[in-house]
């Protein structure tokens, strides 16, 4: 076992002790004057024992070797293969105990293990003859010819360096690609030199660590023994070589305290103080509460029998009693053990028992968590005498159309979600007459999810649903919500239901008993903290290590990623890991999960979840809701999750059965993770942002105004539900009859709902399946949206799936499907694309107040082309590749402000580049845009702007924001409208933060598709002022220092008006607000 292997270690031998020393021993001392370098190093080196001298000229030829071959383009260096040539120079044979000992003497620096074969390959076995073969020098002629069987893995040998081709000598950052470059003799020379001089260090501190009574060779010597490496084969033939490499794991409830594991942790060689911030969260004990009246005897046996319920805490009680005295409700609470089931499903209890008639919606945010609860309604009605006859149903868009008559009439509860209410269910109201009339509660779980535009859209249909039911004389409907923690709970049910402020009731006070809660903030160590130009090590790499550590112990943990491409690359690097080590025990119970599955896999995959058969689930947001996955007790967040929301919603997932858990915040190089690892109190302490429902869009409100009118006219007495801008619009846009009332425009008949999309227009989608066997036995993996498949399947690229690599074989653009074939490599594929947003068509002109300058509104269009990709292993690209492929052009609405000439060369003049400084601006603007989670621009890609190379694409010095394509929402003309106010609120927020380079209450957006790395605080800032009239100081630019952000070239031209003909006709808007 490697130590670099997470798994347990139990060698605590004194030579391991002595080698940590010596790191502690070296940070503590003083760095040496320059001036005097040279002869301390020469009286150091004078005094080392005569073993330690011949080392060194075994680590000298190695060192010298690994420099020439790695400075030829990402030649395998196997062991095999640098044997002989380190032999050559040294005149004496090489044994693998020396390298051992370099390995312990320098473990950061050295990699020595067996790998498998496929991460050396480059191409696969059926390159075509002009592909180059990368991996020649790691196979024998024997193996050339196919007289032997090629092992499965390779005794791998290489140093890490901080030279890979990049422009100046330094190591890239953890988001930037390296391009593979011949290294010149004279930079081959100077690492070399470098190595070296590590090396003499590395000795000097274990001979200041080492106690006068040990001897340091034999310390080294012993130390050494757990680097030398192991075939997997031999291992797989031996399985009694390592025993530590297959214990048994715990079971979840026989596992040790989180606490004790989190000390273990701290033991293993491989940690080396990544825990930058720790918090804990002390357990509490329940609290419970009656019911006056209390509950029958049937539904206390019921809840005893189906879910051990005996009592309730006070946050149910609470609820209940609030029902009962005719009150609609919220829950709004951290703690997430005790799911709405209860608070919603014994008031249903209780009114079925009273009236059998009585009917019930439950709206859920997806159809998973639906099925969830609808079973969890069904083992509770199986058990209550009386009840179980009560029918209970899905009615969602996989619900066939021949059972939806019979749902109608025979249901007396449904699980469904808004957009059947506002397609199937409201259009059709005549048909649902009879249940709708007898509905006594309509339960909302999961209300923080409806805000932004989805909010607005989900906010109007439930005005209409009142509506309706007010109309078939239904005034007794109860609303009941339950949510996440936000700051503000009872405006949002007030803003998404429509109700009196006063009839709600709002439940925070969690009376749910919670096991202690550990939260930790992971920081990457440096690959050498002696040497920080190597880098940071890899932030999947590090959660890929904490996952097998957990796992190992018995904790079930889930790896939460922000995009479906670094989820399933994590679940690739885990399956390579646990293979390796031979422990498929563990692989066997680890999934992937995301969108794009089928919903049978999915289903699978959380049923295994919820039965304690997965030990570790990698997954996207799309298990962020609260779909039952059983009792987790570890949640690891690979960067941080987009909102403060997410992430106490995600951290939530943890110790949802009283257990102790474990959170932890594993930050990325990304400025925004950088933000909050450098103020960790903001992540556990700062109040979420008030969810946004925009009641006033007059788009949204049109569009419902229609369908509402198509269910039953409307008249202005409707001003109850819909607002005072419900006049306006029906006398623009309605039909109004002789006796005055409203009804649907002609161009939304016959059916008004099915022009209206609230979630955007649905896209049409491109289907995976894998032809590996065969064309006749294919099977379908996944299907995938055009705006996403453009992007991620293409000829001779890789697409992963649940972590195994699939390269795309044919793809048919007619009949969108796509060829996939299951292969065995260990490098991936990025594509080489760019996206253009360009400004067409100006519709509106809008002052910004104060100014000379405009805003502009107007047919934006978003050209997307993808014109190759890389061959990537570990961020450095082995080779680049051509394709054809047609671009993806689409047309939307959007806002865009023109920059003003002399800013742009003042912004030169101090070496920053415009494109950083519009992008951050753009960003400075969407913070203080309420809806800027429903509104895009463009952002800015750090392979672009800082390549060595001059791209030919030039863009217009512009903002520009837009509606993201489909979405036809309103926002942008929202943002257009409120733009001399929001630019002022950017300024000042800008202006006034005190950070140096920028964060996320000035310039970063977590929204940043690129990862906000190409930006500047210093040009947003002049920017806005520029834009604002402001005058700006030259001397209060600074000049731009950042190495990275010096590289590269001016990708931004001066702006060119729009002349198009409708532009003629366009009046200036005035800014009247104050």
């Amino acid at each position: 076992m490697s130590s670099g292997d997470p798994g347990p270690s139990s060698r605590k031998v004194i030579a391991k002790r002595t080698l940590q020393n010596a790191e502690e021993v070296v940070k503590a001392k003083k760095p040496r004057a320059t001036k005097s370098k040279g002869k301390e190093k020469e009286q150091s080196y004078g005094q080392w024992p005569q073993y330690f001298h011949s080392l060194f000229k075994v680590y000298k030829a190695l060192n010298t070797v690994l420099a020439f071959v790695t400075s030829r383009k990402q030649l395998a260096t196997t062991f095999p293969s640098i044997r002989s040539s380190v032999e050559n120079i040294t005149r004496q044979p090489l044994d693998m105990s020396q390298v051992a000992e370099l390995k312990a003497l320098l473990p950061e620096i050295i990699t020595f293990a067996y790998v498998p074969r496929n991460q050396i390959q480059v191409n696969l076995s059926t390159k075509s003859s002009n592909e180059p073969d990368f991996s020649a020098f790691s196979v024998s002629n024997q193996s050339n010819l196919g007289l032997t069987k090629e092992p499965e893995h390779v005794l791998l040998l290489e140093f890490a360096e901080s030279w890979k081709g990049t422009a100046g000598g330094t190591r890239a950052s953890q988001n930037e690609y390296l391009l593979p470059a011949t290294r010149t003799p004279a930079a081959t020379k100077k690492l070399v030199e470098k190595r070296n001089e590590r090396y003499i260090k590395a000795i000097d501190e274990l001979l200041a660590a080492t106690p006068s009574t040990e001897d340091p060779v034999s310390l080294l010597q012993a130390a050494a023994r757990e680097h030398i490496p192991l075939d997997p084969a031999y291992i797989k033939s031996n399985p009694s070589v390592d025993e530590t490499m297959h214990m048994s794991i715990p079971n979840s409830e026989d596992r040790a305290p989180v606490h004790n594991i989190l000390d273990d942790l701290q033991e293993q060689d491989w940690y080396k103080d990544q825990i930058v911030e720790r918090r804990t969260v002390e357990a509490r004990e329940g609290q419970t509460g009656s019911l006056n009246p209390p509950l029958s005897a049937t539904i206390r046996k019921a809840l005893q029998s189906s879910r051990n319920i005996v009592s309730l805490y006070s946050h149910q009680a609470a609820a209940i009693s609030a029902l009962d005295s005719g009150k609609d409700t919220t829950r709004a609470l951290v703690n997430t053990n005790d799911p709405i089931t209860v608070n919603s499903k014994i008031p249903l209890l209780r009114v079925l028992e009273h009236d059998a008639r009585a009917t019930a919606i439950f709206v859920y945010p997806t159809k998973a968590l639906a099925q969830d609860q609808k079973i969890a309604l069904e083992n509770i009605l199986k058990t209550c005498p009386g009840l179980e006859h009560i029918q209970v149903f899905t009615y969602d868009g996989d619900t066939p159309t021949e059972q939806r008559a019979g749902i109608r009439t025979g249901a007396s509860v449904i699980f469904t979600n808004f957009d059947m209410i506002h397609a199937a269910i409201l259009p059709h109201e005549e048909l649902w007459r009879s249940f709708l009339k007898n509905l006594r509660l309509f339960v909302a779980d999961e209300l923080h999810y409806y805000s932004g535009t989805f909010g607005s859209h989900v906010a109007q249909i439930m005005r209409r649903f009142r509506r309706v039911c007010a109309a078939i004389g239904n005034h007794s409907t109860r609303f009941v919500s339950c949510s996440a923690t936000i700051a503000n709970p009872l405006a949002h049910m007030v803003n998404i239901f429509g109700l009196d402020p006063s009839q709600i009731q709002v439940v925070t006070e969690d009376g749910a008993p919670t096991g202690m809660k550990e939260y930790l903030i992971w920081r990457s160590p440096y690959v050498d903290e002696h040497d920080p130009a190597l880098g940071r090590q890899s932030s999947i790499g590090e959660a890929v290590d904490l996952m097998r550590f957990f796992m190992k112990r018995g904790i079930r943990v889930i790896l939460f990623c922000k995009i479906r491409k670094v989820c399933e690359l994590a679940m690739k690097t885990l399956r390579t890991e646990l293979s390796s080590e031979g422990r498929h025990d563990i692989l066997e119970r680890v999934q992937a999960y995301r969108g794009g599955y089928s919903a049978e896999e999915r289903r699978r995959i959380e049923h295994d979840a919820f039965t304690g058969h997965l030990l570790g689930i990698i997954a996207t947001n799309a298990l962020e809701l609260g779909v039952d996955i059983g009792a987790l007790d570890a949640v690891l967040m690979l960067g941080f999750p987009v909102t403060l929301a997410s992430f106490r919603q995600q951290a939530g997932r943890a110790g949802r059965r009283k257990r102790d858990s474990l959170a932890i915040f594993i930050a990325e190089g990304l400025p925004i993770d950088q933000y909050y690892l450098n103020n960790p109190s903001e992540l556990f302490d700062k109040i979420t942002d008030n969810l946004i429902v925009d009641l006033d869009n007059e788009i949204i409100l049109e569009a419902h105004l229609q369908c509402a009118a198509y269910e039953m006219p409307v008249c202005f007495e409707d001003e109850i539900y819909f607002g005072p801008l419900l006049k306006k619009i029906c006398r623009l846009k309605l039909h109004q009859d002789a006796d005055g009332w409203y009804h649907t425009h002609n161009k939304y008949l016959p059916s008004p709902s099915k022009h209206v999309s609230i979630r955007g227009i649905q896209e049409d989608k491109y289907v995976l399946v894998d032809v590996t066997k065969s064309v006749v036995s294919a099977k379908i993996l996944e299907e995938i949206e055009i705006s996403r498949a453009i992007f991620e399947v293409y000829e001779g690229g890789v697409f992963i799936h649940q972590g195994r690599p699939y390269i795309v074989q044919e793809l048919h653009h007619d009949s969108k499907l796509v060829k996939l074939v299951q292969v065995d490599v260990n490098w991936i594929t990025k594509q080489r694309d760019f996206t253009d947003v360009n400004a067409l068509q100006t519709y509106r002109i809008r002052e910004i107040k104060a100014t000379p300058h405009r805003a502009y509104y107007g047919r934006v269009e978003i050209f997307c082309q993808v014109f190759g990709f890389y061959k990537m292993r570990h961020n450095v690209i082995l080779d680049v590749v051509d394709v054809e492929s047609s671009p993806w052009i689409h047309e939307t609405v959007g806002l865009w402000i023109d920059v003003p000439d002399f800013v742009l060369q003042l912004l030169r003049d101090k070496c920053i580049k415009p494109a950083a400084a519009i992008h951050s601006a753009e960003h400075a603007f969407l913070n203080r845009f309420t809806l800027a989670s429903d509104i895009r621009t463009e952002c800015k890609a750090e392979e672009k702007e800082y390549l060595k190379k001059e791209s030919r694409r030039k863009r217009p010095a512009r903002l520009i924001m837009y509606d993201p394509v489909g979405h036809g929402s309103g926002v942008a003309a929202k943002a257009f409208e409120h733009t001399s106010n929001i630019l002022h609120k950017a300024w000042e927020a800008v202006d006034n933060c005190e950070c140096e380079r920028g964060c996320a209450k000035c310039i970063l957006s977590p929204l940043c598709k690129e990862g906000n790395v190409v930006s500047s605080k210093a040009g947003a800032l002049a920017i806005l002022k520029a834009i604002l009239d402001i005058k700006i100081d030259p001397d209060s630019i600074p000049y731009e220092t950042d190495e990275r952000a010096l590289r590269g070239h001016d990708s931004i031209v001066t702006v060119s008006p729009l002349h198009t003909q409708s532009t003629q006709n366009v009046l200036i808007e005035r800014d009247r607000s104050t």
